[in-house]
């Protein structure tokens, strides 16, 4: 009952069908089943899921997008912006039930391209404006869909409200240099695409940064 499904043909161009997905609590198999039957009535040539998750990046920073694709075309394209997963070294990020409709959608012919923007794990917003304004801006550069820009005003509000919260707080403000750090470290890595794993000590880092916010 919380899916909804809309149709939109941009200008003369594609058409597009946007599909809201929620982790089901309970018949997974058939909510899979159910929209693979959709993909199949409306012809999908190509299936890309958007979504999110929380990660260890700072809020200071761009955030990031990764992603992975089934066609050379859209894997080149990926590289060229920095956005494919394999740059992110030995990091393994979490997945979803919703992930295993991409994995079907290959095995039926279509071409599959997942984008997920990483956001600060400390901040967690019912919406969050920058994290969805950084998906629209890929998008655009993809499939050439217009951006929003109310969502760049919210986007500033909430940093406001972030860095306000970071400054009352030495603790989290310690974790954020440290995570900036990190974060400059991996963007010189990309730029160079050296594409080395990170630094056992980084690791190290990660590891103990992520037990601590998953026990907070």
């Amino acid at each position: 009952p919380n899916v909804h499904v809309m149709w939109a043909r941009p200008g003369m161009g594609q058409d597009f069908i946007f599909i809201r997905l929620l982790e089901p609590h309970n018949h997974a198999e058939w909510f899979i089943e159910s929209l693979m039957r959709l993909l199949e009535r409306f012809k999908v040539a190509m299936y890309c899921q958007v979504g999110s998750m929380y990660d260890l990046v700072p809020h200071t920073r761009p955030l990031l997008v990764t992603g992975r694709a089934s066609s050379k075309e859209a894997t080149a394209k990926l590289d060229k912006l920095g956005m494919s997963s394999g740059n992110r070294g030995g990091y393994q990020g979490p997945t979803s039930i919703t992930s295993l409709v991409s994995m079907q959608a290959g095995e039926m012919g279509m071409e599959t391209m997942s984008l997920m923007v990483h956001l600060p794990q400390y901040t967690q917003f019912d919406d969050d404006y920058a994290g969805a304004l950084r998906l629209m801006e890929t998008l655009e550069t993809f499939y050439d869909l217009p951006v929003d820009d109310s969502y760049g005003k919210k986007a500033n509000e909430q940093m406001e409200q972030i860095n306000t919260a970071v400054e009352k707080d030495p603790q989290i403000k310690a974790t954020v240099e440290q995570l900036e750090s990190t974060y400059d470290s991996r963007a010189k890595r990309r730029s160079a695409r050296a594409g080395p794993r990170l630094s056992p000590e980084v690791e190290r880092f990660l590891t103990e940064m992520e037990k601590r916010l998953g026990d907070s």
